[in-house]
């Protein structure tokens, strides 16, 4: 078996211009140097370590491509805020009215950036092609898709390909259906070298630079309170890309991505939404979005939408309990009422964290429905006077229906808040000129372990229903985190990540 590694276009849509083999083909161990498809070169070597190093001499030129900077699509997120035009995803009774009467309007602005997937393990395949079968070696959450752009990519019929489904070293959804790049580059490899397995393996600054990014967006939440501190109206405007119209634009319901409505949605928005419906009751409801599309891959991302929907929401209605003098716990268990399971779940939470308990302990909380299960959690933060955070402790409780193996769950909760935590902490990915900025994990972070708090999972099955453990267990630990943040400091933080704002700033 011999080793590849590669590069493609740092700027999306642009081009391979030219590449100077001569330069590297002397170098220890270098076998050949490949261009793949129109936009990459590879190098292919004994060992992965003399690819890279020749790949890295290698001289190359790009063309072209579309230079996107961050900073300049903020405008575009703020203008589709306030977008006379949108679409509507859930809609109830009349907000317009319960606005107009309204005795107090509370309004706030969050924003959630671009996020990779950042998996352990780079994205690779290995692949041994000649001119009558195709097999290959691929870590992927998806064997159907990685088979259908291994057939694609060597040219075969599907009943002569064969892959071979690995264990992930980190998937989230970057090893799912939208993985087929360097599955169908490790083909074109060995495509070249008939009859010798090559093993294709991305670096770490390769896999954060062309990633499929979780989609950037902002919210503008307006709430509706009357003179008795009842919300009366709820207006939920995101702003933002779509997943679906990049990956899957025929899964579009009328131009609607109904990815975006994870969690916000109504029963009844499309078949099998129902495991992603909103389970509080707001006598006026308009949850609607304002497509904003930049030349950035998105992607699916553990809890996909959830995550900023779980935000939006819980973070406003923790505003909205503030703006109207009612205790937080009280006010969420308010619009909840035809719903007892979520009501049971945050209760739960609440009730082993000591919610209520005058001892000086700062407490947020978060409920939330998404991938069929019922999730809550109670964050427990502590920030010094140089506004230095401390996550001391959450305790998460889950309803996914049934419950096989009750330490699995916990590990998924575990887990899942490591992630959810990483991005609210620390993570957000910026073009500059169309190439991103974070190319390692010393610009782009994650949580250590000393950061990370005791996490006391609840695992309480009420029965009837299969819901998911993975995924929507993410979605509660960072809003639950902001609202202890707030109990401590009087501050709101509505912009992600929070490492470089002051959180005793106010």
């Amino acid at each position: 078996m011999l080793n590849a590694s590669i590069k493609a276009c740092p700027v999306r849509g642009g081009k391979l211009k030219s590449f100077d083999q001569a330069a590297v083909m002397k170098m220890p161990g270098v076998r050949k140097v490949v261009a793949v498809h129109d936009d990459a070169v590879a190098v292919v070597a004994d060992t992965w370590w003399q690819a890279n190093s020749a790949l890295e001499a290698l001289p190359i030129e790009w063309q072209g491509g579309t230079p996107y900077n961050s900073a300049d699509f903020e405008a575009q997120l703020e203008e589709g805020l306030r977008a006379r035009e949108a679409f509507v995803g859930n809609r109830q009774g009349d907000v317009d009215a319960a606005f107009a009467k309204a005795a107090k309007v509370v309004e706030a602005t969050y924003r959630v950036p671009h996020q990779n997937h950042a998996c352990m393990e780079p994205m690779n395949a290995t692949v041994v092609w000649t001119k009558e079968s195709c097999k290959a070696w691929v870590p992927t959450q998806d064997g159907m898709s990685a088979l259908a752009s291994v057939a694609e990519a060597a040219e075969l019929p599907v009943e002569k390909c064969e892959v071979y489904k690995l264990h992930l070293g980190g998937g989230f959804g970057r090893r799912g259906s939208s993985s087929g790049d360097h599955v169908s580059q490790a083909v074109k490899i060995a495509m070249s070298m008939p009859g010798t397995p090559v093993k294709l393996l991305w670096s770490r600054e390769e896999d954060m630079q062309h990633g499929f990014y979780h989609p950037t967006s902002r919210a503008l939440v307006r709430g509706a309170l009357d003179a008795e501190g009842n919300l009366t109206g709820l207006h939920i405007r995101i702003a933002g890309q779509s997943i679906l119209a990049a990956l899957r634009p025929e899964a579009l319901k009328d131009g609607l991505d109904m990815v975006t409505m994870q969690g916000l949605a109504p029963a009844n928005l499309a078949p099998g939404m129902e495991t992603q419906a909103l389970k509080y009751t707001f006598p006026n409801l308009l949850v609607d979005h304002a497509m904003r599309n930049p030349p950035v891959r998105p992607g699916f991302w553990r809890g996909v939408c959830a995550n900023q929907n779980a935000i939006y929401l819980d973070c406003a209605l923790d505003e909205f309990a503030h703006a109207a003098g009612r205790d937080k716990l009280e006010f969420r268990l308010a619009y909840m009422k035809d719903c007892p399971e979520l009501q049971a779940v945050l209760k739960a939470a609440a009730e082993r964290s000591g919610w209520g308990n005058k001892d000086g302990v700062h407490r947020g909380l978060s409920a939330f429905y998404s991938f069929g299960s019922y999730t809550a959690a109670c964050a427990e933060v502590t920030v010094d006077e140089d506004g230095k955070l401390k996550i001391t402790r959450i305790v998460a409780a889950t309803d996914p229906g049934m419950a096989v193996n009750p330490q699995q769950i916990e590990a998924q909760v575990e887990g899942s808040f490591v992630y959810g935590l990483s991005a609210m902490l620390l993570q957000e990915v910026t073009f500059k000129g169309g190439e991103v900025q974070e190319r390692n994990f010393d610009t782009y972070n994650s949580m250590r372990l000393e950061h990370m708090p005791l996490v006391e999972t609840i695992v309480m099955p009420s029965g009837g229903f299969w819901g998911g453990v993975g995924e929507p267990t993410i979605a509660v630990a960072a809003p639950a985190v902001l609202n202890a943040i707030f109990a401590a400091t009087g501050k709101r933080v509505r912009h992600l990540p929070i490492k470089d704002q002051n959180l005793r700033e106010l």
